[in-house]
């Protein structure tokens, strides 16, 4: 390859232990954890104390020539600012992080002035989890609009996960249109097997909206791989908003209990239906733009035992 690649939307967590919507969310021995019920193998085995460190993650990026990351947080994994205060501080070259803001706690704008000051450049929203028990949060409400243009004044970037199709679609053009200045990149590529997932894609139109493929290759998982079908809806997409507009994310580490971390993206290198330009902005330069990583790492390819 004669580009260098970035992440767009991965996890770490020192431990994973919360509620969401009553139900516990807690780790289990060998990569497993109890989820909202079930148990579920939320780690690949070998990481068999729960933790999934910003060290380990580190080794699979250097191992399949990752150069950065850019760290989003989720709501079933717990709040992990403090942790990933300490790994940004450590690894400056490597990874962005996103502070958690629970829009499900009244407290959150001033969660998020702490956030700033904390040094937080970038705030995740789970929204696709504001659908609770007693009632859905609203994006669009005056006290969200409130936060997003605190953010957009402040130059932090939003990563937010939305709702299947099209549910919430309208909040986010209503906060696109009052802060057209800040930057916001649509997780897990609209949900693209879901139907009505293109006008979450449209959204890019919109000159600070990007969009991140975290979680393709588990949207397209009874495919599996070379998922063909994520190749087809990525060109769709481009084909919408434009090449420029994509960007690259593994959601890491729980696609890589079902395949390796370098699958989660050879994939696209692999594929005869993308140009070289078109994988190089995909995979890293939009990213690099987007979320203005400096000079990356240079990581050579080292030959396995096995060939």
């Amino acid at each position: 390859m004669d580009f260098k690649i970035i992440d767009a939307h991965a996890h770490l967590w020192l431990r994973q232990d919360t509620v969401v919507n009553g139900l516990p969310i807690s780790p289990l021995p060998n990569g497993r954890a109890s989820f909202m019920g079930e148990e579920r193998q939320m780690l690949p085995p070998f990481m068999i104390d729960g933790k999934n460190s910003a060290e380990v993650f580190l080794s699979n990026m250097n191992y399949a020539q990752v150069s950065a990351a850019v760290i989003t947080q989720e709501f079933i994994d717990g709040n992990q600012d403090e942790y990933l205060a300490d790994v940004a501080r450590r690894f400056p070259d490597r990874f962005k992080v996103c502070g958690l803001c629970d829009l499900r706690r009244p407290d959150f704008m001033r969660e998020a002035d702490n956030q700033l000051k904390r040094g937080f450049k970038a705030l995740a929203i789970p929204g696709h989890r504001l659908f609770l028990p007693d009632g859905r949060i609203w994006l669009n409400t005056p006290d969200k609009m409130e936060l997003f243009r605190f953010m957009e004044k402040n130059d932090m970037i939003l990563s937010i996960a939305l709702a299947d199709g099209d549910t919430q679609v309208g909040e986010m053009k209503e906060i696109i249109s009052e802060c057209p200045d800040l930057k916001i990149a649509i997780a897990h590529f609209g949900m693209v097997t879901v139907d009505g997932w293109m006008e979450q894609i449209r959204l890019a139109r919109h000159p600070n909206v990007m969009v991140e493929s975290g979680g393709i290759t588990w949207l397209f998982n009874s495919e599996f791989y070379p998922f063909r079908g994520a190749v087809k809806a990525i060109r769709e997409a481009a084909d919408t908003v434009g090449w420029d507009k994509l960007m690259w994310g593994s959601d890491y580490p729980r696609t890589i209990t079902a395949i390796t971390y370098r699958m989660s993206y050879d994939f696209i290198t692999g594929s005869p239906e993308l140009s070289n330009d078109q994988k190089a902005a995909f995979l890293g330069e939009n990213a690099r733009r987007f979320y203005g990583f400096g000079d990356l790492v240079e990581l050579p390819y080292i030959k396995n035992m096995s060939e």
